[in-house]
């Protein structure tokens, strides 16, 4: 299934807590919103990518743990970004810092808050310029440093503001720096 897009006067006139509502309402799908207010329906992921996605959140959740300066997330996490985009990555990482100076409230919501670090995962539906322009959207809106992964092709590609992309190509793991120094990622896992 290709992503469905819903726009028009009724996505663009949700508020922030409507829009809430309605992906609470239909928590069985994978909602998104762009900054334009436009909704994203996307299908489940396959059952491989479902494995990328979770051994990628796993080993980052691991590091997370053990350096104890943030908190990692899983790809059902949702954040409002500063352009009221509503994005979920893959996976993601948020200082301590950052997460405590949240209300309980936004906690428990889409929080208002940029993760430092993203990874986002090519998966069987998804269209590697989409996944590019969505990387962009992060990098304009505060992450620090971002990661797009396909598999398939062994091709990593590593985000910064104010740099073009760099591209991985063949490599077995990813090295952490910045926001995220002394995370390593083993792609050679994901490799079944």
């Amino acid at each position: 299934m290709e992503m469905v897009t819903l726009k028009g006067k009724v996505t663009s006139s949700f508020s922030d807590e409507e829009f809430f509502w309605f992906c609470h309402e239909n928590k069985d799908l994978r909602i998104e919103r762009n900054s334009n207010l436009e909704i994203y329906i996307m299908s489940p992921v396959t059952t491989l990518s479902g494995f990328w996605n979770m051994e990628i959140a796993r080993q980052l959740a691991n590091w997370a743990a053990e350096e104890k300066n943030g908190f990692a997330f899983d790809s059902s996490t949702g954040f409002t970004l500063p352009d009221r985009s509503v994005l979920s990555p893959d996976a993601s990482w948020v200082t301590r810092e950052k997460w405590v100076s949240l209300s309980e409230a936004d906690k428990d919501r889409f929080a208002s808050i940029c993760p430092e670090f993203v990874i986002e995962v090519k998966s069987k539906s998804d269209a590697i310029e989409d996944l590019k322009n969505k990387m962009k959207t992060w990098i304009t809106n505060g992450v620090e440093l971002g990661w797009l992964i396909d598999i398939k092709e062994n091709r990593s590609y590593i985000y910064k503001p104010g740099r073009e992309e760099k591209i991985l190509i063949d490599e077995n793991k990813i090295i952490g720096e910045g926001p995220v120094q002394g995370f390593i990622l083993d792609l050679s896992i994901l490799k079944i």
